[in-house]
């Protein structure tokens, strides 16, 4: 009966068994070359005798790498996970490390806090979900890590990978205004502040921007949207949000993300609320995995080529190669069937 952990075979126990250095055991592995053909053989032979593996720390400290990309988590992995868009990203990066011979290293908040998740974390280079803040931004520069950010907004401080949020939003709300709707409740994502300055680059300041594009063009004004705070990007956020938009008396709710909106789909169907009879729903992202009776209006962006992009440009920054710039990824309208116009 096993009654405790067996102990690991060391560089020791081979050099004490094969009767060379311990040295000499380290080059066999991973300097060959520097001793001869026949220490290294019989070191070699040695080691599978003992059935040793090497350790990966000890092997990675002396390669000056971790050999694993980490993707930092904007919430707890439970909440993350349940949004197939983020599921999407990680597919992407987990495909380009693993032709990489990379780890992924999922990184969530460490005791709520994303400043201690990165200070950390053991990885050679990091990825993000969204904009880290300036603390965070300010640690990652102190510790020279490469970073990457995915729907990071327009940044010249670090790369990320995006689509043309403000040209999206501009279209996603043309379409509701062009279907006649004029009582319009937008949700959002997690946001400091619904009412950014000229120089916030995030992704909810261009998107709001890009709604008020759509309205300026329409000769409207903001009197014709109501815009709503949410804390998470879930589901549950979404069902919560429903009875709040239904008194409000819009006609059509646009959010900034799929799975708010099939959240509250779902707050809809049980409160006897018809889509789009009643009210239409225009959504952000179209995420798979959610069956409605009816398909989602929504604009689509590729997560999991965010994912994959991010991670090639990773791997060329820890290549030593220069990245000034990334290209926009492709967005698109999706005619889905949740859009009507307004109900008499």
């Amino acid at each position: 009966m096993q009654t405790g952990v067996r102990k690991r075979i060391t560089i020791a126990d081979i050099a004490r068994e094969s009767g060379y250095s311990k040295t000499a055991v380290s080059f066999a592995f991973n300097n060959p070359d520097r001793i001869s053909d026949e220490a290294c053989s019989r070191i070699l032979e040695t080691a599978r005798k003992l059935n040793y593996i090497p350790d990966p720390r000890a092997r990675n400290f002396s390669l000056g790498k971790q050999l694993t990309l980490g993707f930092l988590l904007p919430q707890a992995i439970d909440t993350c996970l349940a949004n197939p868009y983020l599921v999407d990203v990680i597919r992407g990066l987990g495909r380009v490390c693993q032709e990489n011979g990379y780890m992924l290293s999922i990184i969530p908040p460490l005791n709520d806090s994303l400043y201690e998740a990165v200070k950390n974390a053991t990885v050679d280079g990091l990825v993000t979900m969204g904009y880290l803040g300036d603390g965070v931004s300010s640690l990652v520069d102190l510790i020279a890590m490469p970073l990457v950010m995915i729907d990071g907004g327009d940044d010249d401080a670090f790369l990320s990978i995006n689509i043309d949020d403000e040209a999206a939003a501009c279209l996603q709300l043309e379409k509701v205004l062009e279907a006649g709707h004029r009582r319009i409740s937008i949700v959002s994502l997690p946001a400091p502040t619904l009412e950014p300055d000229a120089n916030d680059s995030g992704i909810v300041a261009c998107r709001i921007r890009g709604y008020r594009k759509a309205l300026s063009a329409h000769g409207l004004d903001e009197g014709h949207v109501c815009f709503m705070q949410t804390h998470e990007t879930t589901f549950d956020d979404g069902w919560r949000k429903a009875q709040e938009i239904i008194s409000d008396g819009s006609t059509c709710v646009v959010t900034m993300s799929d799975i708010q909106a099939y959240g509250i789909m779902e707050a809809f169907t049980e409160m006897g609320v018809r889509v789009p009879e009643d009210i239409s729903i225009v959504g952000f992202d179209d995420i798979t995995g959610y069956r409605f009776p009816r398909r989602l209006t929504t604009i689509s962006q590729p997560g999991y080529e965010k994912g994959r992009l991010a991670a090639r440009t990773m791997f060329e920054l820890l290549a030593g190669r220069k990245v000034s710039k990334v290209p926009l990824v492709p967005f698109s309208f999706i005619e889905g069937e949740t859009l009507a116009g307004p109900k008499e």
